[in-house]
């Protein structure tokens, strides 16, 4: 597990919206285990597995699938993911969508492993900054992340918005501040750990006083929550989102 990720310290650049999503993953997490049982998790697009101990700590089975060669189940884009119809009862994608392009492949393919009851637990950026890995495609709004998923198959339960325009306008400034400070000997070493604390300090703040409408409407990061159509998978004709769904503004 990468514990950059998963339990980020204050020295980490990105702890203000990593602490917030992963505290929002569990969040849905206990839900979802509250309600029903579930016994397998899949993670299409694991990278190094950051939350994998956060569902093997709740009992779940995890299985791990990415494009890179070492990952336990290789994906390949186009391609289908070798594991079975519906076998997942939870299946995750973490910053995953905005690299990928066939979104018609990679959305019909997690319909296809979630059994009739899973759930699909997705996060994507609404607003950031351009970082291939080793591509960097889109960004939605909430509105149109809603429409994405559930035009291939799903109905959108619950969206949240992760971190408001205030915290991650002070997020872009400290990603442009390091990258100046890390080439300069010296200060590097002095000036960059003391501004960054101050300024996952000063995000915390900055959330804290952002209404909640203003967040989810205006995120840096969406997590959703939303469960298949049985028989979806394929492009539908919604062009609107669900009166199902649930914007969630008051809870971090």
């Amino acid at each position: 597990m990468s514990d950059t990720r998963a339990n980020p310290s204050w020295w980490n650049h990105q702890r203000h919206s990593l602490v917030r999503l992963r505290r929002q993953i569990e969040r849905h997490v206990d839900d979802i285990l509250s309600q029903r049982a579930a016994r397998i998790v899949v993670d299409v697009g694991c990278g190094d597995m950051p939350y994998r101990q956060l569902f093997e700590a709740r009992g779940l089975q995890y299985v791990a699938c990415d494009i890179t060669p070492t990952a336990p189940i290789t994906i390949h884009p186009g391609q289908a993911i070798p594991l079975d119809d519906g076998s997942a009862d939870i299946v995750t994608s973490m910053q995953v969508l905005e690299h990928v392009w066939d979104l018609q492949w990679y959305l019909s393919e997690c319909h296809r492993l979630l059994a009739p009851e899973g759930t699909l637990l997705l996060s994507t950026h609404g607003t950031w900054l351009y970082h291939p890995h080793p591509t960097d495609f889109r960004r939605w709004t909430c509105d149109g992340l809603t429409v994405e998923i559930e035009s291939r198959g799903f109905i959108v339960e619950h969206i949240v918005g992760i971190m408001g325009p205030l915290a991650w306008t002070t997020q872009f400034r400290l990603l442009g501040y390091r990258e100046i400070l890390r080439v300069i000997p010296g200060v590097r070493e002095l000036l960059l750990p003391v501004l960054v604390v101050l300024m996952n300090i000063r995000m915390v703040l900055e959330d804290a006083i952002t209404p909640a409408s203003i967040r989810q409407s205006n995120a840096c990061v969406y997590l959703v929550v939303a469960r298949p159509i049985p028989g979806g998978g394929g492009l539908a004709t919604s062009a609107r989102p669900s009166s199902a769904t649930t914007v969630e503004q008051g809870r971090s």
